[in-house]
């Protein structure tokens, strides 16, 4: 059989955050050391969809160094069959212990490259076959042909992206990618009353925009924004006249939270309080306690007041790092999804919490 180019893991582990941008569902499945070995295992047999040849986790957690350097064709195609004959031994260290079957399986397989279209799985073997099982999509294993490169490479990459990944998640790459290329620079952010401030740039203000901009007009029914501070405790909008309208006394201290919007729809005024998180900061059971002081000293009913912490998207370090952390009774939301949100109910919902927050305006 003819098999793919040969391609280095180098070249391969190079390649994959490009071809998996920031918001690809499981991106850490797909980008990670060990998915560049398993899809270098399965170039270096051909087990591409089409070519009858297919790998498992054995190829994978069995290749070695020297093995793996071995690039002529013969040499290739003996260790697709060969290691799948135990008693045979493969010359040098192998890259994994045999329970790393399990990772490579249901997480780099299963759950990322599978998932995302770029693998494919035979259904006609039994679940208990030890044969192999899985194929690279022909237009995926092109990508890592060491011929191409420069704008023909990227060129096939946003052919496969448009190609394989479903709409949600081109949707989610679209807005990551939007985001990155503006938090570059400084941003511009508009708020509900249609006064505009400059935000500095980095990840955290374009969290804070995406939040007054499009959570804001989709989840609160007459929206406006009291507080927006950035880190370093710099105020970018205090809104004192509203404030004091509504019987709050905002007063900057360690307490506030990035954000505080308000709900003046709906016959009566909501308060949600609002944490930007891009790698740390979460609104935590602390903070939510310490808030709630200030809204009941205000009067606010506790069924009036919610708590929020925005992330850009699930697969980033922030949530990961900081998840454990979210207070219950709180919710979470997401730039990258922006028409869902995460309710952390505590006592079956009898502890004020997100509640109001779970029905969009126009169903209220």
């Amino acid at each position: 059989m003819i098999l793919p180019p040969y391609a280095p893991v180098a070249t391969i582990a190079e390649r994959l955050p490009h071809i998996f941008p920031e918001g690809t569902p499981n991106r850490g499945y797909c980008t990670r050391e060990l998915a560049a070995k398993t899809i270098f295992s399965a170039l270096y047999i051909g087990a591409v969809a089409g070519s009858g040849r297919y790998f498992g986790p054995i190829h994978v957690y069995r290749m070695t160094d020297e093995q793996a350097a071995a690039t002529s064709d013969d040499a290739r195609d003996d260790y697709a069959t060969a290691v799948l004959a135990r008693k045979v031994n493969i010359a040098g260290k192998r890259w994994y212990a045999d329970n790393t079957r399990e990772p490579i399986r249901d997480e780099t397989l299963r759950d990322g490259l599978v998932a995302i279209g770029a693998v494919t799985r035979r259904e006609d073997l039994p679940t208990t076959s030890g044969l192999p099982r899985y194929a690279l999509v022909a237009d995926f294993a092109a990508l890592f042909d060491p011929a191409l490169d420069g704008n023909s490479l990227a060129a096939a990459t946003s052919h496969f992206q448009s190609a394989y990944l479903s709409k949600s998640a081109l949707a989610r790459v679209s807005i990551m990618q939007a985001g990155a290329a503006a938090s570059s620079n400084g941003l511009l952010v508009t708020f509900p009353s249609g006064e505009t401030r400059q935000l500095a740039p980095g990840p955290s203000s374009t969290i804070a925009k995406a939040v007054v901009e499009i959570f804001a007009n989709a989840f609160l029914v007459q929206p406006a924004v009291l507080w927006l501070s950035e880190s370093g405790n710099k105020v970018v909008m205090r809104d004192d006249r509203i404030a004091a309208a509504i019987g709050l006394q905002i007063q900057a201290d360690k307490n506030l939270p990035d954000l505080i919007l308000a709900d003046l729809g709906g016959g009566e005024t909501r308060l949600l309080f609002v944490e930007v998180v891009a790698t740390d900061g979460a609104m935590t059971e602390r903070r939510r306690l310490a808030l709630l002081e200030l809204t009941r000293s205000a009067g606010f009913a506790d069924e009036q007041v919610a708590f929020m912490t925005a992330y850009a998207d699930r697969e980033n370090a922030g949530f990961k790092k900081t998840v454990a952390q979210l207070a219950w009774g709180s919710c979470a939301w997401f730039m990258s999804e922006p028409n869902h949100i995460i309710a952390m109910l505590a006592e079956h919902g009898r502890d004020g919490g997100p509640q109001w927050l779970l029905t969009l305006p126009e169903s209220r």
